[in-house]
């Protein structure tokens, strides 16, 4: 909106020409989703805490229940409002890929938003069937739309990283490949939200890295020069990502260690949703595996734990998720943070680093 207005006045002013940039815009996006986070959130978040809106996940040390039962869920909604506030004015709203992300971003945040619901007052939340369900749904719908796109001739292609010009084409497989990806995604967020800042300081790093990736993917000489499948309205959502990266700088204000409030169920799905998404448009299905190792960690340790007590009747850690296995070894929950942290960055620094290889 912003951005149609103001690089109107371009033939006038030439200085208005700068908002045709997409570096420019998204930088914009950033600064104005973290504004925009930093304004809203304290009244959001007195609001939820006046109407009790509180909620521990069950799958959490007994601690958590002691320490963190008075502080408000749903703070995702904070997230999302300042993502659609800066995409809608920085973005091209003309872009079908920017408005397929914002679907991604309403339609998994409004699950989680459901479930939450569901959850503070008093029930264990959305059947399992109902929330697979769902999301299922959304993430075909999603697929069904990039396949089908015209302007994309390279729509069910799987790109090999470190390899230049491998393409992989999925054809019948390529919609469940979809959905898998974009699933996954939400629910390794959501599973790996249970420490203050955990999930959001991953997203962020995430965020940024793929920002890079679909720059340069809608970026023809550079992309050209990386060997790079080149994409030419996929650019744009860089715009998308800064503002992503923007919400999640500024919910990390208030969600850092000690929480003021959680994202929630309508954070977490709606960000994991969004990710997934994103590495489905621009063809980087298995570097977001790289770039969101930690997720992916989380969630197999998740699995792996299921699947060794139920086939052995024992545990192989502590607690699943991972993180809270180190919780209950006596590690301090910022520690714990911090390093995983620190490893997402360096996975983040060896996905950028396929670009070069390749």
């Amino acid at each position: 909106m912003l951005y149609d207005f103001l690089y109107g006045f371009q033939e006038v002013f030439s200085p208005f020409n700068v908002f045709r940039y997409i570096t420019f815009r998204s930088a914009l996006a950033a600064v104005t989703a973290a504004l925009v986070t930093f304004a809203f959130a304290p009244v959001i978040i007195r609001k939820l805490r006046s109407l009790s809106v509180k909620s521990v996940r069950e799958d959490t040390p007994a601690s958590h229940s002691k320490e963190k039962r008075d502080i408000p869920t749903m703070g995702g909604l904070i997230i999302i409002i300042s993502i659609f506030v800066a995409v809608l004015a920085w973005g091209d709203l003309k872009n079908h890929y920017v408005m397929l992300m914002l679907f991604a971003l309403a339609a998994f945040g409004g699950i989680g938003f459901a479930d939450d619901l569901m959850k503070v007052r008093g029930t264990r939340g959305m059947r399992a069937r109902t929330k697979f369900g769902l999301q299922i749904a959304a993430a075909f719908a999603i697929g069904i739309f990039v396949k089908l796109n015209p302007m994309d001739e390279h729509a069910t292609m799987l790109i090999m990283p470190f390899f230049k010009n491998i393409l992989i084409p999925l054809s019948f497989m390529y919609i469940p490949f979809a959905i898998l990806v974009i699933v996954g995604s939400s629910n390794a967020v959501n599973l790996t939200d249970g420490m203050d800042g955990l999930a959001i300081g991953l997203v962020g790093i995430a965020t940024l890295a793929n920002g890079a990736l679909v720059y340069i993917s809608g970026h023809k000489v550079l992309a050209g020069y990386l060997n790079v499948l080149h994409m030419p309205y996929a650019g744009e959502l860089t715009v998308v990502c800064g503002a992503m990266f923007g919400a999640a700088l500024g919910f990390l204000w208030f969600n850092a260690y000690p929480a003021e409030v959680f994202m929630g169920d309508v954070g977490s799905l709606g960000l994991g949703g969004s990710l997934g998404t994103l590495a489905v448009i621009s063809k980087q299905e298995i570097v977001l595996a790289v770039v969101g190792g930690i997720f992916v960690i989380e969630t197999l340790s998740v699995v792996l734990q299921v699947a060794s007590f139920k086939l052995t009747g024992k545990r192989i850690f502590m607690m699943a998720p991972i993180h809270h296995h180190f919780e209950l070894k006596g590690w301090p929950e910022p520690r714990i943070i911090i390093r995983f942290w620190i490893a997402g960055i360096v996975l983040a620094l060896l996905s950028l680093a396929t670009l070069k290889v390749r």
